[in-house]
């Protein structure tokens, strides 16, 4: 793919800002842990797999300029920049994974010089960019198996290349599969009140090449009674241990629907995406954001009137009874969820728990 979301370049962060799409192809550099902050918290950057690179990338650049060689005072200054970091985005678990990964990168070497450790930092980061990279072509070549020649695939919100580095964990099951010349159609839901599937999704499919028509949202039902739809993939933004996932608000509806027409619905992550430390959906905490989301059209056009009660979560909870499989970098789950998402990930369920 010739479109990277995030990476490291010439000692800045380097992000595509997502909320200028599809106009216009906008690269942002940023080289203050603020800036990126902000950029987390508006959208700018967004995505699971994209946060845990963009969150670890933001705790390096939070301890970057410290001047000390002492070990207890850059802890301090870690410790505060990892939590204000964690503090951008509640839901998705990729960007708590990528803070306690580089935070133990530096505890870890906490015997080293600041500058060592600093350094650490820095590639524990890149290592999570480059280990993406690899992950969601796992997902798509395991994923791909599930679609037929001419499928039809819809889909929801954006979890293709700007969700990621530069592939994507549903979309990446479709471009895996455009790629052994499958020929796959997609519906690709708009996905109020952001519009990350028409903005976002339908541009990186139709740069890809991929037959993709944008569909309002609440077109799906009649899509699927007209037997156009044949499979259903999401993203996810956390698993719990029991195959709840909670992804794009709207997601929900589509798995009832889906259970309704008897249309396979599949969910994509990688392993990061998973917390085991929670045994279901209702230890996920949901995202709530400004009510102008809803009441005005991409913050611009008022649709609503003034001072109209509204309510925006951003995400909603996907039962694992409504899931069909949960594809993965290491395989696909299918039911039971518990025992399989423990086969799959095998021993390392315990280091899940232990990192948590």
């Amino acid at each position: 793919m010739d479109i990277r979301t995030i990476g490291w370049k010439n000692n800045k962060v380097r992000i595509i800002d997502q909320t200028k799409l599809p106009q216009r192809l906008v690269y942002l550099d940023i080289d203050k842990m603020e800036d990126l902050w902000q950029a987390i918290k508006v959208m700018q950057v967004r995505g699971a797999p994209a946060l845990g690179a963009a969150a670890a990338l933001g705790v390096y650049l939070g301890v970057r300029n410290y001047s000390g060689s002492d070990w207890p005072g850059f802890c301090r200054k870690l410790n505060a920049a990892a939590k204000y970091i964690a503090s951008s985005r509640p839901t998705a678990i990729n960007l708590f994974w990528g803070i306690e990964k580089v935070c133990a990168a530096a505890q870890e070497n906490n015997k080293q010089p600041v500058v060592k450790i600093k350094q650490t930092m820095l590639e524990e980061a890149k290592k999570i960019i480059r280990a993406d990279v690899c992950s969601c072509r796992k997902i798509g070549d395991y994923g791909s198996r599930l679609l037929k020649p001419g499928s039809s695939v819809l889909t929801i919100c954006n979890a293709g290349i700007l969700a990621t580095i530069d592939y994507g964990t549903a979309l990446g099951v479709i471009y895996s599969a455009c790629k052994q010349g499958k020929k796959i159609r997609v519906f690709s839901c708009e996905t109020r009140p952001l519009l990350q599937g028409s903005r976002l999704s339908c541009w990186e499919l139709y740069k890809q090449g991929v037959d993709v028509t944008m569909i309002a949202d609440n077109t799906a039902a009649s899509l699927m009674a007209g037997g156009k739809v044949d499979v259903v993939i999401a993203g996810a933004d956390r698993i719990a241990a029991n195959g709840d996932s909670a992804n794009k608000i709207g997601t929900l509806n589509l798995a009832v629907l889906c259970r309704y027409h008897r249309i396979p619905f599949y969910i994509a992550a990688p392993q990061s995406t998973f917390d085991l430390k929670l045994k279901n959906g209702r230890g996920i905490k949901v995202e709530m954001r400004d009510r102008q989301e809803v009441t005005k059209i991409l913050l611009k056009k008022t649709v609503a009137p003034e001072g109209a009660a509204a309510i925006n979560p951003a995400f909603d909870i996907t039962p694992h009874e409504l899931i069909s499989a949960i594809i993965t970098d290491k395989g696909i789950i299918r039911m039971p969820c518990v025992k399989n998402i423990r086969r799959i990930f095998k021993g390392e369920t315990n280091a899940f728990k232990r990192n948590r």
